[in-house]
């Protein structure tokens, strides 16, 4: 079967974008940066981003494009003979529904607030009434389960439709609207009084922030964030690499989806930050800032009600581009393991999905006596702790190590002799065909 392929490299750039913008960016880095330091925060993040992020990202470009495979099958494609650098291919499959067994609930929440801003049911509640609406959403296992499975739903349906008529088409129009709304916001909030006090308090260092966090600490939550944000380790980029033209430097793709992806976070936060400072509400709220802070803040503001909901319309557009593009990830490699038609891998992993993602759900209600990490924990934390602290960066040493190492891919197949067909350059000008792969890694 021929391998389908994106229709224009914006395509390709807007699905690796999408599957890197999410949450990460517009929920955690700007309440993440703020309370480690602003400005300090974010230069370590960027070094983190330039040093390991996009070396990584464009690895795994490189080893998609390569083998010309799903995650299922680019390790048996590539690897040397006898060598068992596949038993890694559970681990990274693994990560992809892992994600998902969360992700979804979470995108489900963005749609509820979006849908709840739309009809006002948000108005005339103060920040009390608004923690205990959040609280009851929480609670309702219903609700809870019925936006869970709309985003599956909807997701799967898209991705049925097929690479370029469904999954590319649809996340071209998400992630321009993305954009154009953020911009609105941001522009809104900057031009609200008091915004700049904001400004400085998440743009400027902080020393005695950074100290009281500890700098460890500060350095250990950077690095984790890079890696989340690009949803990197489990091959969730890689896919993208294959469906990708060999004429297509690997390295600049990888800073334009870097680069993007790094926009947004920033500008999430020129959002958020110099809106709580204007109305005076706290802004290391955590998780919470989004959900009880941020619609206090809309109540606050002339027009609040338009202002919050083009605010989860764009949060809901930043989760669900993260949904497809991993959902085509789990796609591909089932088509990949078991040779099923797209229609069919779509069915049955709606099915799984949608189950799998029932008790993170259900954390706060049914199974809300669950506390995996300790007193005061969910379910949705313990996902999260899985994927973000062992998966992606476990995931993404295991990746250099391959390329990197005369163990793995990178070392012998850079010192093959290049065939006659016409191929692809690195940075360093050697020449390269499908199969190999110079120790750079930066083509």
């Amino acid at each position: 079967m021929k391998r389908e392929q994106l229709g224009s490299r914006l395509g390709f750039i807007l699905l690796s974008a999408g599957c890197a913008i999410g949450i990460g960016n517009v929920w955690k880095f700007p309440y993440i940066a703020g309370q480690n330091g602003g400005a300090i925060f974010i230069l370590i993040y960027l070094f983190f981003l330039v040093v390991l992020g996009i070396p990584v990202m464009t690895m795994e470009f490189a080893m998609g494009r390569a083998a010309q495979k799903s995650p299922a099958k680019i390790y048996k494609t590539l690897e040397p003979k006898g060598s068992k650098w596949h038993w890694h291919t559970g681990f990274a499959i693994a990560g992809n529904y892992l994600l998902m067994m969360f992700y979804t609930t979470v995108a489900g929440w963005m749609l509820k607030y979006f849908v709840d801003m739309c009809l006002g049911r948000f108005e005339g509640l103060d920040g009390a009434g608004i923690g205990a609406a959040f609280d009851a959403t929480l609670a309702n296992a219903g609700s809870e389960v019925f936006y869970m499975g709309v985003i599956v739903v909807a997701g799967f349906l898209i991705c049925m439709l097929g690479l370029q008529k469904g999954l590319e088409r649809v996340t071209k129009v998400m992630m321009i609207s993305l954009l154009i709304l953020m911009s609105v916001l941001a522009i809104n909030s900057l031009f609200l009084e008091g915004a700049n006090a904001g400004l400085r308090y998440y743009l400027l260092p902080d020393w005695n922030r950074f100290m009281e966090i500890g700098p460890w600490n500060v350095i250990v939550a950077a690095m984790n964030q890079a890696f989340f944000t690009l949803s990197l380790g489990i091959g969730a980029m890689a896919i993208f690499g294959s469906y990708i033209n060999k004429d297509r430097a690997l390295l600049g793709e990888s800073i334009n989806v870097a680069v993007l992806d790094t926009f947004v976070a920033i500008v999430a936060g020129l959002i958020i930050i110099p809106a709580c400072f204007a109305y005076s509400v706290d802004v290391n709220a955590g998780p919470g800032l989004i959900f009880v802070t941020l619609p206090n803040v809309f109540n606050a503001m002339p027009f609040g009600r338009l202002w919050g909901a083009l605010f989860f319309l764009f949060m809901t557009f930043a989760a669900f581009s993260t949904v497809l593009a991993v959902f085509e990830n789990i796609l591909s490699s089932c088509m990949d393991l078991f040779g099923w038609d797209r229609k069919k891998a779509c069915l049955v992993n709606m099915a799984a999905v949608f189950v799998l993602s029932l008790p993170c759900a259900l954390g706060w209600s049914l199974l809300s006596g669950a506390a995996p990490l300790g007193a005061g924990t969910t379910i949705l934390d313990f996902e999260d702790f899985l994927v973000s602290n062992i998966l992606l960066p476990g995931g993404s040493l295991i990746f250099v190590l391959f390329c990197c190492t005369k163990f793995g891919w990178g070392w012998k197949t850079s010192a093959r002799k290049p065939t006659k067909e016409k191929a692809p350059k690195c940075l360093s000008g050697c020449t390269l065909t499908a199969s190999t792969f110079c120790r750079s890694s930066f083509w």
